[in-house]
């Protein structure tokens, strides 16, 4: 793998190119600009190797969903409220082939290969990254190849499902730009194939004997960016456990969740199915009770909170304030279902300009199939909101 960096002359034109053409509307985080500079180049064998380990990583993930949907005896162990188990629980027709599933996971490069910090299996983000930002690059580099355009592989399996497939609501937290563009992207596409696009929050759906309407406009397909246990802070009147019974094609179903704990690997011996590629890429990840009993384990673990999402409010020596360290130690303390301690592994950092990047590679699935890389960089090991998005692009032979 490396990074080579966009000439000085062109970035700026570059950075517009990316935040007009591929979405990039919150081209910062307060201060920080989250446009790299940089590209990340990787072989076409190392590509072949996290397509592998993400496809294999997403039949395991199928069998935890179906599994768990099976026993929901565990839902409490791994953080799920009892709202979510009761609607779990009436969930008798969920078929996985009527349904399009969108997971990425997490990849590091560490001193021991490659290792997963996480999988998203509910609301993943970073699909314009995954394809548009790599031709943006692409034309600026003038070489490297984009492996996939996961647009194009989505609405595809919307409509391998549902041929007659007319309108598709995006639902997402409308309040929030950084939302919007990852709907807008989808959406813009699926227009582009005569697909009815709507973008509106969670809502303005109203089902009827489970089809869902947008005012007297039926929708065929749901494509959910809402962090499913965001419904539970709803109001009761808008009845969001349709959700979990429509007949319209969902992406991603509630189902979904069910992967998406961080703490699923501390019941992983009680699920009685094979997760052999889990358990080679993920690192030792235990309940924060056990990390507290430990003197060891405080030493070799960090804390992480069970649904946290880019990066946040996990626990890094070195990386996070004495205040915070303390914060995060009384939370897990106080709520350890909310929590899970996991093993740390040495990121090892690529070198460019006489600097240093820790990276994080995440792998989209759709389906049970490889459709993109989705790249990001930090100076600090913890790849978090202010983590830095880097195209990516396969070349071949060695670099």
């Amino acid at each position: 793998m490396k990074l080579v960096k966009i000439d000085k002359s062109i970035y700026e034109d570059y950075k517009i190119d990316v935040i007009f053409d591929a979405y990039k509307w919150d081209p910062q985080v307060g201060d920080v600009n989250t446009v790299s500079e940089y590209v990340l180049l990787i072989t076409e064998e190392k590509a072949a190797s996290l397509k592998r380990d993400a496809e294999n990583l997403t039949k395991e993930t199928h069998m935890i969903q179906e599994a768990m949907l099976k026993n929901l005896n565990f839902s409490k162990e791994v953080g799920l409220s009892k709202k979510m188990k009761k609607y779990f629980m009436k969930q008798t027709k969920y078929n996985r082939d009527k349904n399009v599933s969108l997971m990425r996971y997490d990849f590091h490069p560490t001193t021991k290969g490659f290792r997963i910090s996480e999988v998203n299996s509910d609301v993943p983000g970073g699909l314009a990254e995954a394809t548009i930002l790599g031709h943006i690059a692409k034309k600026y580099l003038g070489y490297g190849e984009v492996k996939y355009d996961i647009a194009e592989i989505l609405y595809d399996s919307f409509i391998k499902i549902n041929p007659e497939l007319k309108a598709v609501s995006f639902v997402h937290a409308t309040s929030y730009s950084d939302d919007r563009q990852v709907m807008q992207y989808i959406g813009d596409y699926f227009e582009s194939k005569g697909i009815k696009s709507f973008y509106n929050d969670p809502t303005a759906l109203t089902f009827k004997d489970e089809t869902p309407f947008l005012g007297k406009e039926r929708i065929d397909g749901i494509f959910r960016f809402y962090p499913l246990e965001w419904y539970e802070n709803l109001p009761r009147k808008y009845k969001w456990h349709h959700y979990f019974h429509t007949n319209a094609i969902s992406c991603n179903h509630p189902v979904n969740l069910l992967s998406q704990s961080k703490r699923i690997p501390v019941i992983w011996n009680k699920l009685d199915i094979d997760l052999t590629t889990w358990k080679s890429l993920l690192p030792h990840t235990v309940d924060p009770k056990v990390f507290f009993k430990d003197e060891s384990l405080r030493k070799t673990h960090i804390l992480k909170p069970n649904l946290g999402r880019v990066g946040e409010g996990v626990m890094i020596d070195g990386v996070i304030s004495k205040v915070d360290k303390e914060g995060i130690m009384k939370a897990a303390k106080k709520f350890p279902l909310n929590w899970v301690a996991q093993e740390k592994f040495e990121s090892v950092p690529l070198e460019v300009d006489g600097k240093l990047y820790h990276l994080c590679i995440g792998v989209f699935t759709v389906k049970d199939k490889c459709a993109g890389f989705y790249g990001r960089i930090s100076t600090k090991p913890r790849i978090d909101e202010h983590a830095v998005d880097i195209p990516i692009l396969v070349v071949k032979g060695d670099l």
